[in-house]
């Protein structure tokens, strides 16, 4: 199958490798993932083709021990008259092997590697696009250090396990038979001693297998523990050193390294042992099959040269099967690679947008009809029949207590939640029905914790935007009050901000986050508490860079301070997940009620705050 992604007038044709994830429902939850048997199916033809070229290249081998034997068979036959001749056609056939020899191994080589390559930017292509498409839901429950693990280690273990198929166990199975073929033409006798080689390597293998598999799923899950930890410790460093635990997260890192460690021993001690003790018994085989050979050419059964040609065909059976099973570790690995990247695409938690229409020009009018929430794993709904109108280019503010459902309205007018129960409609029509990625495109959000990245500021203003004029650029730093922060910077527009925007204070990267906003002329803007973190003087300036960027649209605000919502067109009180009251400033404290005691208790947090301060 193949998925068409365009760009401009050219089509680009990528492998879709979604559906090889796709599950049967019918299948056991322990059954292990088909997704190894269905790249094999796509790849059909191009494993046939690579292993006529690994049975080519290989050639010498087989052909060599042939021509061999007939040189000294030749040459031992005393009734002979004629040498010179056989002797040349047959070093000459043998040359022609070699000299062709290097042209098919290097076509072979990166024919294969080319498909293992394709095969792996397609595997990680497609579990991006899945962690996309998965809901806001799972990405806040999601341990982000788990799936970098699963997409750098398991993705290239995923190709190995595929370049071990087609590079060494589907060719050295058909070697094998190869040699098997030519011995039993040449003698029975031998050739069933050569079926010794088998069973003495299966018992060894079944011996070791539950071994390396306990100890390959051990150590990629140890390598996931780390990785996750590692993130932690970068992102908790602020907070590390102003608290001088260095020597604390170090000890405990220090713990799972050690772990790490350990698990990687145990795995190489294995795959050690066990690699050596095939070797051994492929020894052991090769010097009794040569022992057998030559008591039989003493005895006259079989001719001198012979015993060159089957202890070749012997070595070279014995190596096949030998790399069949050393390749065994690397097959557990690449199988528990599989199943761990099955656990991100099996997933059911996603969005699902195919086969919606082209949603219509967004005005902006939104309606909550009944709407009930539930988190999953929560019997107590987070929003209960929540029902509003809100017409386009008014601005609504939502306040209440923490837990009230503030931030899971906002999310569900984005369409990261669905409702349970009830309905939401975007200028009548309802948000279940849209494309929610191209509704998404008429959305700006400006979130509580500004997010930004190491970059310019233009950079991370614009982010995302191919297109964008300079006039709507200045237009959103005008309107996010930043253009005297960008003048006092030394390479202005252009500064580099750090990670996460690190050289900047809170209020600075979230004018930058407002402004980000703004240049996607949203139909629709969300501010979800975007002033709680900031002191007076930085929400004084995103306050006003706020009050520029509300004209014209529709407006959510989440108040953190209630005296920042008096212009509210309407002000929306939550407790418990339900609207208790719901009106103007001014007829919210003429009532005296909910609204009332928080702004009270609001003012006097504040006052006492300032006076803490001072």
């Amino acid at each position: 199958m193949k998925a068409i992604e365009k760009k401009g007038n050219k089509a680009k044709y990528i492998p879709n490798y979604d559906h090889l994830f796709e599950e049967n429902s019918q299948e056991k939850v322990n059954a292990k993932p088909k997704i190894i048997n269905k790249i094999l199916k796509m790849n059909f033809w191009a494993i046939i083709f690579s292993s006529v070229l690994k049975i080519i290249q290989n050639s010498p081998l087989y052909v060599g021990a042939i021509l061999t034997a007939d040189i000294i068979n030749i040459i031992s036959d005393p009734s002979r008259t004629e040498f010179i001749k056989p002797i040349l056609i047959d070093a000459g056939i043998f040359l022609l092997l070699l000299i062709i020899h290097v042209p098919i191994t290097y076509l072979r080589h990166i024919y294969i590697h080319k498909i293992s390559r394709n095969i792996n930017g397609s595997v990680k292509s497609v579990v991006v696009r899945k962690l996309q498409s998965l809901s806001i839901t799972y990405h806040k429950d999601i341990e982000t250090g788990k799936v970098q693990a699963k997409f750098l280690k398991d993705t290239d273990a995923l190709e190995t396990l595929f370049l071990q198929i087609i590079d060494s166990i589907i060719p050295n199975l058909i070697l094998a038979i190869i040699y098997c073929v030519i011995a039993f033409y040449k003698s029975r006798i031998v050739s069933l001693c050569f079926l010794l080689i088998i069973p003495i390597n299966l018992f060894l293998t079944a011996i070791f297998r539950n071994k390396i598999r306990k100890s390959t799923r051990e150590y990629r899950v140890a390598t996931e523990n780390l990785s996750h930890n590692l993130l932690n410790i970068m992102v908790m460093m602020p907070i590390t050193k102003s608290h001088g635990l260095e020597e604390v997260e170090y000890v405990g890192f220090k713990e799972r390294v050690d772990s790490f460690v350990k698990k990687g021993i145990i795995f190489d001690k294995n795959i050690g042992f066990f690699g050596s003790m095939i070797w051994v018994a492929s020894e052991i085989l090769k010097l009794a099959c040569l022992v057998f050979c030559c008591i039989l050419a003493v005895n006259g059964t079989i001719k001198v040269g012979d015993v060159v040609l089957y202890q070749t065909l012997f070595t070279s059976i014995s190596g096949a099967i030998s790399n069949l099973i050393a390749v065994m570790p690397s097959i557990n690995v690449g199988l528990d690679a599989s199943r761990s990247i099955s656990e991100i695409m099996n997933i059911k938690d996603i969005e699902v947008n195919l086969g919606k229409g082209d949603i219509p020009k967004i005005c902006g009018n939104i309606e909550f009809k009944n709407v009930t929430y539930a988190y999953p794993n929560s019997d107590k709904p987070i929003i209960k029949n929540v029902s509003f109108k809100v017409k386009k280019g008014e601005c609504i503010a939502v306040v209440g207590a923490s837990g009230s459902g503030k931030s899971t309205i906002m999310n569900m007018i984005i369409g990261f939640l669905k409702p349970q129960e009830g309905e939401i409609l975007v200028d009548d029509k309802s948000l279940s029905e849209m494309d929610l990625t191209a509704y998404r495109h008429t959305i700006s959000v400006v979130p509580q914790t500004s997010i930004l990245f190491a970059g310019s500021i233009e950079e991370n203003i614009t982010y995302g935007m191919k297109k964008y004029s300079k006039q709507a650029l200045n237009t959103a730093i005008e309107k996010a009050n930043l253009q005297e922060l960008i003048d006092d910077l030394p390479d202005g527009i252009n500064t580099n901000i750090g990670e996460q925007g690190g050289r900047l204070s809170g209020g600075q990267k979230q004018r930058i986050t407002i402004a980000r906003a703004l240049i996607r002329n949203p139909k629709i803007l969300i501010l979800d508490e975007a002033t709680s973190a900031l002191d007076n003087i930085s929400e004084y300036n995103v306050q006003k860079a706020i009050n520029q960027s509300i004209e014209g649209r529709t407006t959510f605000i989440v108040a953190h301070r209630l005296s920042t919502i008096r212009n509210a067109d309407k002000i929306i009180v939550l407790k418990d997940g339900e609207i208790i009251e719901m009106g103007t400033y001014e007829e919210l404290m003429d009532k005296g009620g909910e609204f009332y005691k928080l702004k009270c208790l609001n003012d006097a947090n504040t006052k006492e705050a300032e006076m803490a301060l001072a």
